[in-house]
């Protein structure tokens, strides 16, 4: 399938949603679950938890909060560059493939956090 860049508001086969919103909606999800993942695992930390990300585990212990939101802009300023590399119908996959493992995390962090309540 190819497409000439001329329709900008294509809407997804089975669903009845315009491209363009599906992808700031999931742009939304990215940035509530960033801004939750990195919540709770602090929160998590402060309660006695361990990151088991050890990627993030050497960035927070070597720069605490400002380490891990690097780490995340990294990720999210490798999507937006990977982003533009798509067809305008198949840009909505970068925040969902940003936003799955951060929403994951977010409900695994409070799940930990619960136990040691």
């Amino acid at each position: 399938m190819s497409s000439d860049g001329a329709h900008w508001h294509q809407r997804l086969p089975l669903f009845d949603v315009d491209i363009g919103e599906l992808e700031r909606a999931l742009w939304v999800v990215v940035a509530l679950s960033l801004v939750g993942d990195v919540v709770t695992t602090f929160v998590g930390l402060h309660l006695g938890l361990a990151e088991s990300n050890p990627i993030a585990r050497g960035a927070i212990d070597g720069y605490g909060l400002l380490g891990m939101l690097a780490l995340k802009a990294f990720a999210v300023g490798v999507g937006l560059v990977c982003r533009q590399l798509l067809e305008r119908p198949y840009r909505p996959i970068v925040p969902a493939a940003l936003a799955m493992p951060w929403v994951a995390a977010v409900f695994i962090n409070i799940y930990m956090i619960s136990l040691t309540l």
